[in-house]
C-alpha cells in the first residue's frame, strides 16, 4: 500500500496541486500526497475536460506519493473521468455526499477519504456511518467546501482521535508553517492537509511555505 495510507503518522498532503511545477515542489520537499481539486467554484480547481497527461506522467515517476482527486457533490461523468484517467489513488469526497453514495462510488477506487466540515461536536456524529477510516476534518465555514483557511476546532478533532483510534483521521482547516506542529501535538492525526496555507496567491504554492511545513509537520 502506499505509504500516506498505510503509515500512521503519515507524511502530509498538499491540496490544490494546479500545475506539474508546483506538484515536482512539494514531492521533493517531502509531501507524502497531493491532491488535485475538481470542483469548478474552487480557485484552485482542474477542468475535469482538462489534458490530466501531466498528472498520469508524475504518477508513474512517484508511485509511493498518493494522487488524491478531490470532489464536491460529482456527477456519473465526473466520477467516470476520474476513474479512467488512471492516475488517481483516492476519491476524496468534499461535499455533501451520503455515506450510501460515498461506499457505492469510492470502491470504484483503491482508496476514498470523506471530509467533513467541523464546527461543533453535532457535526462529528454522521462520521462513523462513513465506511472508511480515512476521515478529512475541515472547518466548517458558511458556503465554502474547504479552502476557506478557517482552522478546524483542535479540541474536537483531537476528542476525536482518541475515542476512535480506528479511524484515520486527517486534519485540515487553516494550518500553516506556523501553526502545523501545535496541532500535531494537540490532535495526533494519522495526516495533516493544507492548501491556502502554503501558497503565494490562491492556486500557486509557495515552496518557501511548503518546504518549512513539511519539515514542521514531521518535527
Amino acid at each position: 500500500m502506499i505509504p500516506f495510507f498505510d503509515h500512521s503518522p503519515a507524511g502530509p498532503k498538499i491540496c490544490g496541486i494546479t500545475t506539474p511545477e508546483d506538484a515536482l515542489g512539494c514531492i521533493e520537499v517531502g509531501a507524502a500526497a497531493l491532491g488535485f481539486n475538481f470542483y469548478p467554484l474552487s480557485p484552485r480547481s482542474i477542468r475535469s475536460d482538462s489534458d490530466l497527461g501531466w498528472i498520469n506522467k508524475l504518477k508513474s515517476d512517484y508511485r509511493d506519493v498518493a494522487f488524491v482527486a478531490v470532489v464536491v457533490n460529482p456527477d456519473a461523468a465526473l466520477l467516470a473521468r476520474l476513474r479512467t484517467a488512471g492516475c488517481f489513488d483516492a476519491i476524496q469526497f468534499h461535499g455533501d455526499e451520503t455515506p450510501e453514495f460515498c461506499k457505492a462510488e469510492g470502491k470504484r477506487f483503491a482508496q476514498w477519504i470523506k471530509a467533513l466540515r467541523v464546527r461543533t461536536e453535532a457535526d462529528l456524529a454522521p462520521a462513523l456511518a462513513f465506511d472508511t477510516p480515512y476521515l478529512l476534518l475541515d472547518a466548517a465555514v458558511p458556503g465554502t467546501y474547504g479552502g476557506s483557511g478557517e482552522t478546524t476546532d483542535w479540541g474536537l478533532a483531537a476528542d476525536f482521535v482518541a475515542k476512535h483510534p480506528e479511524k484515520r483521521v486527517i486534519l485540515a482547516g487553516g494550518l500553516t508553517p506556523m501553526n502545523v506542529s501545535g496541532a500535531v501535538q494537540r490532535v495526533c492525526p494519522h495526516a495533516v492537509d493544507v492548501a491556502s496555507g502554503v501558497e503565494s496567491e490562491p492556486g500557486c504554492k509557495d515552496p518557501a511555505k511548503v518546504a518549512a511545513f513539511i519539515q514542521s509537520a514531521l518535527a
